[in-house]
């Protein structure tokens, strides 16, 4: 009895097998796909992979004193707080290194990164470095001390050592609010310190905020576009797809037109006798929430359009002709088809509401701003990238996360599972 490889063999006429061209056939195809998307693999990793990674090595890394005062770092990692301040050599390559990066960018990133550590070393690495070069034939250390007494604490050159590690979890602890105790242990940040926290949980929240809300229009919206007539669907969905013909900032600005207290909607409710003066609707949530809500309904729509299209109507009247009530036919046939669309589109929504920046930013008050503001402040203005790299790396964590749920819980695969039941 010949086997398939043998038959193979037997029509290949003495040449080539005719396995082995099949093979080489399928490894040609494999090739030319590969060169078709090789182009959008460059892009993604050039425009995405690439700085992301640039990213997260801003959050870890600690170049500033590492980079400007090695020699002193170096000591630094045999000296042990308990014997008292370091040795005269420490305080030589620090005075040394010092002078030699006064009046460059050096010497002022060490003071910006050591005051980020305790508040006052930024002045403390100044008036030292305007100290140095020393008389020869001195003490450094007693010299130093005489400068300012805080040299001679061990809690700065602690402070020092943590500062020159290449790598830090400095900003990614601070980014939670948790920070490092003088013996290297992870405790919560002072108090007066501890913001970020409160800063996610307010991102966290308003953006659920948004996505309940563009779900509970969303929702029936899409179901009415799939129930209409195809031309009056297609009217519908123009109007929906309109707001991505202007830009986001022009949509604000015309927020603010209508909901200041002299806005259009002021007075509409004023001529309506709903309300007796202006209610403000600006710089607060209550502005933040309309128009984040405007600009983002549209990613809720489509993903619910899309797979509510899918669905077809026997089922739903199949359940009713044998006696199921309509919203219970509802509830447990069609709704359970949907999630697909559901966990999609809030998916998008929650996502993109926790970046926003520029609504917040000109719709609400100091109490509505969220964790994009922060990064942009750190970016922009203190020039922090260590810090505002942190704050990114904690919103991708959390993007990641909720990828994860959606893919575990409300993915295609339980929609297929949910049509099969």
């Amino acid at each position: 009895m010949t086997t398939a490889s043998e038959t193979l063999d037997a029509f290949s006429g003495g040449t080539v097998p005719l396995k082995k061209r099949l093979r080489q056939a399928e490894r040609r195809k494999k090739l030319l796909f590969g060169a078709l998307i090789l182009p959008l693999a460059v892009f993604v990793l050039l425009t995405f992979v690439v700085p992301i990674a640039s990213l997260l090595k801003h959050s870890v890394a600690n170049p500033e004193v590492h980079d400007n005062l090695p020699d002193t770092v170096a000591l630094l990692k045999g000296w042990k707080p308990a014997n008292g301040v370091p040795d005269e050599a420490t305080f030589a390559a620090l005075a040394r290194e010092l002078d030699a990066a006064k009046g460059g960018p050096g010497i002022a990133a060490v003071a910006r990164r050591l005051n980020r550590e305790q508040a006052g070393y930024r002045s403390l690495i100044m008036k030292t470095a305007r100290a140095v070069p020393l008389e020869a034939g001195v003490s450094t250390r007693n010299t130093l001390i005489g400068v300012d007494e805080r040299w001679g604490q061990t809690e700065v050159w602690q402070a020092l050592r943590r500062a020159g590690e290449p790598i830090t979890p400095f900003y990614l602890l601070a980014a939670v609010d948790l920070t490092t105790d003088e013996h290297g242990d992870i405790a919560k940040a002072p108090a007066e310190e501890a913001v970020y926290m409160d800063v996610l949980v307010r991102t966290f929240g308003m953006a659920l905020i948004v996505t309940v809300l563009c779900l509970a229009l969303g929702f029936p919206l899409a179901y009415l576009m799939v129930s209409l007539p195809t031309r009056h669907a297609n009217l519908v969905m123009i109007c929906v797809l309109l707001p991505f013909w202007t830009s986001v900032l022009v949509r604000v600005a015309a927020w603010i037109v209508l909901l200041q207290n002299e806005g259009l909607i002021n007075q509409l409710l004023m001529a309506l006798g709903i309300t007796d003066g202006p209610i403000q609707l600006l710089f607060n949530n209550v502005g933040v929430y309309i128009a984040m809500t405007h600009i983002l309904l549209p990613f809720m729509v489509l993903p619910l359009f899309s797979v509510m299209k899918g669905i077809s109507p026997v089922y739903l009247r199949a359940a009713v002709s044998l006696g199921c009530p309509p919203f219970k036919s509802f509830w447990k046939i069609y709704f359970p088809q949907t999630l697909p669309g559901i966990g999609a589109g809030a998916l998008l929504v929650f996502i993109m509401s926790m970046g926003y920046y520029i609504t917040p930013a000109l719709l609400g008050g100091p109490k509505e701003q969220m964790i994009s503001y922060f990064i942009a402040f750190y970016t922009n203005q203190t020039i922090n990238w260590g810090m505002a790299a942190a704050l990114s790396a904690v919103l991708l964590a959390a993007t990641m996360v909720l990828y994860v749920f959606y893919a575990r819980y409300l993915g295609p695969t339980k929609g297929a599972k949910a049509k099969a039941r």
